[in-house]
């Protein structure tokens, strides 16, 4: 569970017990043997005198320890936390994994999150116990560890794949890290991962994503399946793949589940130094950091929604590839149906996206989401409704294009939220769904939304907007999975018939709500 308020006694009962639950969001390190470990390491439990806990990896590695060989902390899932808070440190935290350090460095960092890059230092160093440069190199760390254990990639290329600036300084960062040359540490890989890597596709890299448990894989797979964009991604029962643009270039992922419960990754990549920032982008949208059990535990105390939560244990929010097209594509789907959000934005891609990859290579074939200033230029001629609307969606992208709007991950949330609203057409729902899919954010509650709606008064809870959202501030702060579930409770139209199942006299109360078909 994610208590980022523990006590020592509470975090040494959890390494005693070798919970998995809390791998991820602590290390323990031991002065008696200077490593670190994850908490569920399953070597004999220290003495408490030797005990230090940290709340990440790189305060670990800044304090003068190295990962253990036997648990490889480095291989846990990602902290729930970053989402959970909002203050700078999980901002900085989010940004840092999709890259920004490497690509723009500790000033570029600091400039989007309105800081000195010395105050930001002294900032996180109080709260994470590192500064961004030496959070930022554990990322790396983490993401060559995952490359040289799950593929054959060369060295050299493990290296710039995960963002060294040379191969000697990847050399010195995993010694000091894992105590272990490259080398070595590739080859004290388990045999899934050697199996992995020997049957990867010559050009892909093929990793496994650790997750933790339960996972509600058939829910994502399905709201993938309801929204995805022909020539942009392709989604089935247990396969969901995209075509992107990375600062490099274009990209493609794929994520899929086998008989095993493991989800893999696949990708191609313009240029390897887009692996990490893709693979935090693939992590968060399919919310693979999210803490099930803390979320379950936490609405199954509420009795309406008891049978929610164990009817689909594990429930996750849907993140989002990329944060401008997120904003066009929830724009575009206001007060209509997925189905026919779907036609307008297959429209769109068709007609201002950009073709790539070969038609000699038929799954590489595809197109990327139009860019801002395509949509901005040319979106009047593509789209149809209401000119009004039209209008907004051409202006919001103009405004992302030129940069008098920002919107990317590390926002402050109330920040994003005030940006957008002040953007003509935008209103509280598409603002709080944005926000809700682009940070992550775990804890927001959508009341004009008429599937939530249906679906709480199919759970029998209050239909209407102000007593429902009156009745969802008890579940804080996990109104995001709340609404998940809603979601998923919603009656849905029958296939063939003209109406829906479900009531269809709730009124809409916002100027943007959305009105889903299927919001399964």
């Amino acid at each position: 569970m994610s208590f980022p308020g523990m006590t020592f006694d509470e975090r040494y009962r959890a390494i005693d017990a070798r919970d998995t639950r809390f791998d991820g969001q602590f290390v323990t390190a031991v002065r008696s043997t200077g490593i670190y470990c994850r908490p569920s390491c399953p070597a004999r439990t220290p003495k408490a005198e030797n005990v230090t806990f940290f709340p990440t990896s790189a305060a670990a590695h800044e304090a003068g320890y190295r990962a253990c060989k036997r648990c490889l902390p480095e291989a846990a899932p990602g902290s729930p936390e970053w989402n959970l808070r909002g203050d700078v440190a999980a901002r900085a935290m989010r940004l840092i994994a999709d890259g920004v350090v490497e690509r723009e460095g500790v000033p570029g960092l600091a400039a989007r999150l309105g800081y000195s890059s010395r105050h930001l230092t002294r900032l996180l160093a109080a709260e994470l116990g590192a500064g961004p440069l030496a959070l930022a190199r554990a990322h790396r760390a983490h993401t060559a560890r995952m490359l040289l254990v799950g593929t054959d990639l060369a060295i050299a290329d493990v290296a710039f794949s995960a963002g060294f600036a040379s191969v000697r300084q990847f050399n010195d960062t995993i010694r000091e890290v894992f105590g272990l040359a490259p080398g070595e540490l590739r080859a004290r890989r388990h045999g899934r991962d050697a199996r992995a890597a020997s049957t990867a596709i010559p050009g892909e890299i093929d990793l496994l994503l650790p997750y933790r448990r339960p996972f509600d894989a058939e829910g994502l797979f399905a709201w993938m399946r309801a929204r995805a964009l022909p020539g942009i991604e392709q989604a089935g029962q247990r396969r969901f793949s995209r075509h992107l643009r990375l600062d490099g270039g274009p990209g493609w992922f794929e994520l899929s589940l086998d008989g095993a419960d493991r989800l893999h990754l696949r990708a191609r990549l313009a240029q390897l130094g887009d692996l990490a920032p893709l693979v935090a982008r693939a992590r968060r949208l399919f919310d693979l950091d999210a803490d099930p059990l803390a979320v379950d535990a936490a609405l199954a105390r509420q009795d309406a929604l008891a049978p929610l939560i164990e009817r689909v244990p594990g429930m996750r929010v849907p993140g989002a590839a990329d944060p401008h097209e997120m904003l066009i594509r929830a724009m575009i789907g206001q007060q209509i149906t997925v189905a026919a959000a779907r036609t307008a934005l297959t429209r769109l891609a068709e007609e201002l996206g950009e073709r790539t990859g070969s038609a000699d290579d038929a799954e590489q074939e595809g197109i990327l989401f139009p860019t801002m200033a395509a949509i901005a230029e040319h979106g009047h001629a593509v789209l149809r409704g209401p000119a009004a609307r039209i209008r907004a969606v051409t202006g919001a992208a103009a405004a992302l294009a030129d940069g008098s709007l920002r919107l990317t991950l590390g926002d402050d949330g109330e920040a994003q939220r005030a940006a957008l609203l002040a953007m003509p057409g935008i209103g509280p729902w598409t603002a709080d769904y944005v926000r809700m899919r682009v940070l992550g954010d775990p804890d927001v509650f959508l009341p004009g939304d008429v599937a939530a709606r249906a679906g709480a008064a199919a759970a029998g809870l209050p239909a209407e907007a102000a007593p429902l959202d009156a009745w969802a501030a008890r579940t804080a702060p996990w109104r995001s999975y709340l609404t998940a579930h809603l979601w998923r409770n919603a009656p849905v139209r029958a296939p063939g018939r003209g109406r829906r199942t479900t009531t269809t006299t709730i009124a809409v109360t916002t100027t943007d709500t959305a009105s889903e078909e299927d919001p399964r």
